[in-house]
């Protein structure tokens, strides 16, 4: 307990209950007894008894905590301490102080939404910087690139067609391991993705078992083509996954992270990047060419428009930072 805060009578034996009856831990018990002290400071400020503590008293509370900058996150975890405190009241109030709560004060009470985090994209800068890497390495005639740590060059052939890929096609991660290659394209059907060479498609199986159609990039479909003919050197049987490991087997989701990051090291770039962010850059960037978001949301394979439309604030972020570089009043001095 802290020695400089007199908490009353009803706080101390719940917390006390929380300890020694329900063992909660002391990580926990520290985060109740945080958030009853706001609650306790509030009542006495507003000079109110326990009993008497009404649903509106609760929302003005939490309201000017949100005001003064407490996250919702935090506001989250105190309503949900209050909310257990006074279902603890109301039960025990009659038997222990010999008044009565005829209903919980932060019953139906909702926390303010969580602000949504927006994901990380690449700017069409880094995103080139990286692509062009992958490229040099992978056109490099060495058999061996000291720099890769000694692997085969036909590693830097499939780490550049594979990182195109999920640039090019917003590819899930899952989605890009998935791809499997077959001689004779009629085998492909049952398969849970493969690339249709012909007409330049990547055919996937998404999120709820859902099939999507996405294009491939000219450049994508380059190193697709030179990692197509550089694979069937290392396999006697071609047919199997895309994407290979040194083993000759399916590539993992740790391996591509890894490589992706490597190569981002490699290339300077100032941040971590991971396939995801690719998939970002890739919707990013469409929506900043084309915006046409029902077009990034049939190609992402997003069921609701809604998970589309957080690309739109970047969208704005990018337009925002064109204005202030290019506008001749942007940079005026603010009053």
């Amino acid at each position: 307990m802290r020695a400089d805060v007199q908490l009353s009578k009803e706080v101390e034996l719940f917390l006390e209950e929380l300890r020694c009856i329900r063992q909660f831990s002391p990580h926990t018990l520290k985060a109740y007894q945080q958030d009853l002290i706001k609650l306790h400071n509030f009542i006495n400020q507003n000079n109110i008894s326990w009993d008497l503590v009404q649903g509106h008293h609760i929302r003005v509370w939490v309201s000017k905590l949100h005001a003064n900058g407490l996250s919702a996150r935090s506001l989250a975890r105190m309503i949900s301490s209050w909310r257990t405190f006074f279902e603890w009241l109301v039960l025990e109030g009659p038997r222990l102080f010999s008044y009565t709560m005829l209903l919980n004060p932060v019953q139906g009470l909702r926390p303010p939404k969580k602000a949504k985090s927006l994901p990380k994209a690449l700017s069409v800068e880094y995103a080139l910087v990286l692509m062009e890497r992958a490229k040099q390495e992978a056109h490099c005639k060495s058999a061996i690139d000291d720099r890769n740590n000694g692997k085969a060059s036909w590693i830097l052939q499939r780490d550049h067609a594979m990182i195109e890929l999920i640039y090019s096609s917003g590819l899930r991660l899952s989605e890009i391991l998935g791809i499997n290659y077959f001689q004779t394209q009629a085998y492909a059907k049952d398969s849970p993705g493969w690339v249709d060479w012909a007409s330049a498609e990547v055919i996937v199986l998404g999120k709820g078992n859902k099939r999507r159609i996405v294009p491939i990039g000219r450049e994508a479909m380059r190193a697709l083509v030179l990692w197509r003919d550089c694979r069937q050197e290392q396999l006697k049987a071609p047919d199997g996954p895309l994407f290979i490991n040194e083993k000759l087997t399916r590539l993992s989701p740790r391996t591509v992270q890894a490589r992706l990051k490597q190569l981002a090291l490699r290339s300077g770039l100032p941040l971590h990047v991971h396939p995801h962010m690719l998939r970002h850059s890739f919707a990013s960037h469409v929506l900043q060419s084309s915006h046409d978001l029902r077009a990034v949301q049939e190609m992402l394979g997003h069921v609701s428009i809604g998970s589309t439309q957080i690309y739109t604030a970047l969208d704005f972020q990018h337009l925002a930072q064109v204005y202030d570089m290019a506008h001749p009043r942007a940079k005026a001095e603010k009053i």
